[in-house]
């Protein structure tokens, strides 16, 4: 886009590594991306492409063999992806929660063992947390491990697993009593185990079965799934950082950069609606004039506008303060919030500016109606985010009477 969604003070490497993806993404993404949707196919040549880019190692530092770049370029890159198709970005976004998980929180050994093969992109990662009867409680997780000698033997079942069939490493949360003592807290009797896999379908190694994809409204293409794990025995080297008890706080860590992530994911798909509007608006003659030129499509203009600079803008700052060092939840949760609702807004008001061809799966805004309402629940919804927002400010602005 020539004037909306540009972000200042960029070093002349961050403005190289985004051009090339947005060149990647209007030549090889944009011009599939809607046919591949309908036919929900996983887009193997657009991953091998970002693969060649370098793209699952932007953020793993050099000495692993990635870019070792920043949280905001990461975004700024999603941004350009999601602006071609979604569920691209959420092929990504997986890969890299497991990659700064293992960053941040592995062992050293963890850190020599996986991360090398991730930056190349042979080694693609998906993290699970939810499962089916718990939603946005993390704290009424059922599935457990139980230690025996030198392993531990994990069972339960899992749900809304994004990658889960192409994936090979697995970084899953799971109760682990050992070590806690019954009364504990639930948050602090949770445990992150690093699961290897056969990328594939079914059971993908003793005691770990993948089914097939779940079928969705939207975010096609990228499979999502269940994970069901029956007697699976993993050694205690793959206990994410090598102590039981802390897997809340690391898969907090990784779903609170994740929501930079989503805010940028839905500052991309409101830019695409927004151009395919602008332009249709200029395209469609009405009462002897382009319906550009009625001052109700103009105004409907102007706000969809508006809401892609406030989105970006915040998405920047989140990023930007991760980056920094400081807690960066509450930016994070005000961007993830606002970009989510606005994208769903920007969206519907370029459907409407489609008018009956809207409908049509024709057009693309048709697969963007589809895949908005995606945004709202993952990583958190909307009501999540409120919560988080509240009580942050309620730290804040402690009243001292």
């Amino acid at each position: 886009m020539a004037r909306l969604a540009q972000t200042a003070g960029l070093t002349d490497i961050q403005q190289e590594i985004l051009s090339t993806v947005r060149d990647f993404v209007d030549k090889e993404i944009i011009p599939v991306a809607t046919e591949l949707e309908h036919r929900d196919e996983y887009p193997q040549q657009i991953v091998d492409g970002l693969k060649e880019l370098g793209l699952f190692g932007l953020m793993i530092p050099e000495e692993y063999g990635g870019l070792g770049e920043s949280l905001l370029t990461y975004a700024l890159c999603v941004e350009e992806i999601a602006r071609g198709w979604m569920s691209v970005s959420g092929i990504i976004n997986t890969h890299f929660i497991v990659a700064y998980m293992l960053k941040q929180h592995g062992t050293q050994e963890q850190k020599d063992h996986f991360l090398p093969r991730m930056a190349a992109g042979d080694i693609r990662g998906a993290f699970s947390m939810s499962e089916p009867g718990l939603g946005s409680d993390v704290s009424a997780i059922t599935s457990k491990a139980v230690k025996d000698g030198e392993e531990y033997v994990l069972n339960g079942q899992k749900m809304w697993l994004t990658n889960g069939g192409t994936s090979n490493l697995v970084a899953v949360l799971v109760r682990s009593d050992e070590g806690h003592p019954e009364g504990t807290a639930p948050h602090k009797s949770m445990t992150t185990f690093l699961v290897e896999k056969e990328p594939g379908f079914g059971e993908v190694r003793p005691g770990l079965t993948i089914p097939g994809k779940i079928d969705k409204m939207g975010y096609k293409g990228v499979d999502t799934t269940e994970l069901i794990m029956d007697g699976l025995r993993i050694p205690a080297n793959r206990v994410l950082g090598g102590v039981t008890g802390r897997g809340f706080y690391q898969m907090m860590d990784g779903v609170e950069v994740g929501r930079v992530n989503v805010a940028a994911r839905g500052c991309g798909v409101a830019q695409r609606a927004f151009e395919l509007g602008v332009r249709y608006a200029q395209q469609r003659h009405t009462f002897g004039k382009p319906i550009a030129q009625h001052q109700a499509i103009q105004f409907k203009l102007a706000e969809m506008a508006t809401k892609v600079e406030a989105a970006h803008a915040m998405m920047v700052n989140a990023a930007r303060k991760k980056d920094s060092g400081e807690r960066n939840d509450l930016e994070a949760g005000m961007a993830k919030y606002l970009a989510s609702e606005y994208c769903k807004e920007v969206v519907e008001d370029a459907f409407r500016i489609h008018g009956g061809y809207g409908f049509s799966k024709e057009y693309e805004i048709e697969r963007l109606y589809r895949e908005a309402p995606m945004l709202l629940i993952g990583e958190g919804t909307a009501e999540i985010q409120k919560m988080i927002i509240g009580r942050r400010l309620l730290e804040e602005y402690r009243f001292q009477g």
